[in-house]
């Protein structure tokens, strides 16, 4: 079930955002250069589009362990003090993400109240903002089912 939670919905939901990316695009050219009208939304959109993209698969890319490592001398550490530089990673990971959790909902909620709407094409701002909301508490949520994966350092 988590893997399927944290890794293969996260991949669909990157699928369509990637096809529908190139739909708008291909819109786009065709639009402006065949028609000579340009579709004035769509590059906010597909901004908007790659920052949920890029969010949604940080909580997969944390649950496989599959982000960046400096791991030069992390390597060649074992026993106890591989297990406590382990758990030190996983902590900070935590504590970053939560901390962003918090920002992002303090954000959220203030464009909620107020209610702003990107220039071009008139999307709520709480949309693409509400995208790093999800996508750290995800993380988290992936650090935590992942966590004896995290602190043996064996993915």
């Amino acid at each position: 079930m988590a893997r399927f939670l944290f890794s293969t919905v996260p991949e669909w939901i990157l699928g369509a955002l990637i096809l529908a990316g190139i739909a708008i695009n291909f819109a786009g050219v065709v639009s402006r250069y065949a028609f000579g009208k340009a579709i004035f939304w769509s590059e906010e959109v597909l901004v908007f589009m790659t920052i949920w993209g890029v969010f949604v698969g940080l909580a997969a890319i944390a649950y496989r362990g599959e982000h960046l490592n400096m791991d030069l001398f992390s390597s060649r550490i074992e026993g106890i003090w591989k297990l406590l530089l382990n758990g030190l990673i996983a902590i900070t990971l935590l504590a970053c993400c939560g901390f962003m959790v918090v920002q992002s909902w303090t954000i959220v909620s203030l464009f909620a109240q107020t209610g702003p709407v990107s220039i071009a094409a008139g999307i709520p701002k709480v949309i693409p903002h509400a995208a790093l909301l999800i996508g750290f508490f995800l993380t988290a949520l992936a650090v935590l089912v992942r966590i004896r994966s995290y602190l043996s350092g064996r993915f």
